[in-house]
């Protein structure tokens, strides 16, 4: 699968620091209606699988560390 060459964004961002999926955490993974957030392999940590966010905020409402943030585009605002 080739890479990204240009810088892109996602809608949904995970603080690393504020995570805590490697204790078991699987909130924000588990109230997605789109199924678009995993926890990483590697990490441990949470992230944006699938960019096919619908901007509902559950995961970042229900995070209990509130390390989820959704970026809402100024036109849906």
């Amino acid at each position: 699968m080739p890479l990204a060459q240009t810088l892109t964004t996602v809608p949904v961002v995970v603080d690393n620091e504020k995570c805590i999926a490697e204790k078991g955490c699987t909130v924000c993974v588990d109230v997605c209606p789109l199924d678009v957030l995993r926890i990483s392999d590697i990490t441990q940590k949470a992230y944006m699988a699938y960019d096919e966010c619908w901007y509902c905020m559950p995961c970042a409402v229900d995070c209990p560390t509130s390390a989820v943030t959704v970026n809402i585009p100024y036109l849906l605002k």
